[in-house]
């Protein structure tokens, strides 16, 4: 296991604060067994968020989000890529966002919401914590269009996948976003997307 080690931020600095903010800092680590170093590193802070991935149980399919993403374009991937709903806290509690960001990106109040997880999706360069729920649903809770909000840029378009086409659009690589491979994965691993035997008896 590691050694015990011990941090002394000696700078901070601003590069950058627009929507977010671009820190560099400065730092020593000491190590118990070791001298101690000097790194430097650069922080990008927007807050933390939640996200959703929302499950029709009873039809066995599950609704998504598909939305342009600039830094995926410029790494040269399909900027178009396919998520769960997620969003920024903005003073929320996590549950709350959770709901709210369903509501606005697809239309659907989940009946229901569980706790799933916390996650870092890049902990060397984000400050970004989310937290992931399940939220179920059925036929009666839509509660509005969708599509995100018009005065935040939003273009959202809402799509419904089977349980087992979404877990093959992860192997496939159609489906490459974080939180939204790590929420399919947590609900198969729990039997959340399970679906009924055909078999004849």
């Amino acid at each position: 296991m590691p050694s015990a080690f011990s941090i002394a931020i000696t700078t901070k600095k601003i590069l950058a604060s627009a929507w977010g903010s671009l820190t560099e800092y400065v730092f020593d680590v000491k190590r118990d067994d070791g001298p101690s170093v000097e790194l430097k590193r650069e922080v990008y802070d927007h807050g933390s968020a939640a996200a959703i991935l929302l499950i029709d149980p009873e039809r066995h399919v599950m609704t998504l989000v598909r939305q342009f993403r600039l830094p995926a374009h410029l790494n040269g991937d399909d900027g178009n890529m396919v998520e769960v709903c997620a969003g920024l806290l903005d003073g929320d509690a996590p549950q709350t966002c959770a709901r709210k960001e369903a509501i606005e990106e697809t239309g659907i109040a989940p009946s229901r919401l569980q706790f799933a997880f916390e996650i870092y999706a890049s902990p060397g360069s984000l400050s970004e914590k989310i937290h992931c729920f399940v939220g179920f649903y059925d036929e009666t809770c839509k509660a509005g269009p969708g599509g995100g909000l018009a005065e935040e840029g939003e273009d959202i378009e809402i799509i419904e996948v089977g349980f087992q086409a979404a877990l093959d659009m992860i192997a496939s690589g159609h489906i490459i976003d974080a939180k939204t491979v790590a929420l399919i994965q947590y609900a198969a691993l729990r039997g959340l997307l399970s679906e009924p035997d055909h078999q004849s008896d």
